[in-house]
């Protein structure tokens, strides 16, 4: 079975195509445009499937992340999965950002406790612990930086990603907004393509995973009054 994996959650507009049979990326294309994803994500499917020399009628499954992380390029993402999928007859399955860190973080440090955090701002951690065998020990939770140690303390688990520098910043009562905010969020494409190999058949469609609503917010009492 071969999966295309999608990823517009964060800076990147990344896509890969994997061989489950044979355990083997076939092609990898990423590009880190912090915006701009819609523009983008089917020039990197084109260029994904030229270099791995198939087409998309070859594919079997597509996996793409469902956040949290930026809310268009989330919407921009599921929506070219779900209209890839139901054009080609095929299953989509949703994989969380959280879920791809604590994977990725797994997959070159051994078995252990993790607990992927993401800095959210504004004060907050997007947080979900696993286990050593990379499962979702609870739900994933926008949490204050204490909080997510807490979690982490609770269930002896490492912390991974860019919610751990505003956590050692917060809990050790240093301000350190500007190196939190100098590393990016980033989710490896190869790891979400393996992750919906793992998949079972029949699971709902993706959606969006927000934690929170978006920064962006209609202005009250600017609205015309109807004739």
């Amino acid at each position: 079975m071969i999966v295309l994996a999608l990823d517009t959650a964060g800076i990147d507009c990344s896509v890969a195509l994997y061989d489950a049979a044979s355990d083997r990326i076939l092609s990898v294309q990423t590009e880190m445009i912090g915006k701009g994803h819609a523009e983008k994500l089917m020039a990197q499917i084109e260029a994904a499937l030229a270099e791995a020399a198939i087409t998309l009628q070859d594919v079997g499954r597509i996996a793409v992340t469902i956040g949290p992380g930026s809310f268009t390029g989330i919407r921009v993402g599921v929506a070219a999965a779900r209209g890839l999928a139901l054009s080609l007859g095929i299953e989509a399955f949703g994989i969380t950002t959280l879920e791809t860190m604590a994977a990725h973080h797994l997959a070159g440090s051994g078995p252990h406790p993790v607990v992927a955090a993401m800095d959210a701002k504004r004060g907050e951690i997007y947080a979900q612990p696993f286990g050593a065998d990379g499962s979702a020990i609870d739900e994933p939770r926008a949490l204050t930086p204490h909080a997510v140690a807490e979690l982490a303390a609770r269930h002896g688990a490492i912390l991974s990603g860019t919610g751990a520098m505003a956590i050692a910043a917060a809990t050790s009562g240093e301000a350190g907004e500007p190196a939190a905010q100098a590393v990016p969020d980033r989710f490896d494409i190869a790891t979400v393509a393996k992750l919906g190999a793992s998949k079972p058949g029949g699971s709902e469609k993706p959606k969006p995973l927000y934690l929170r609503g978006p920064d962006a917010k209609p202005q009250i009492g600017f609205a015309l009054a109807r004739s």
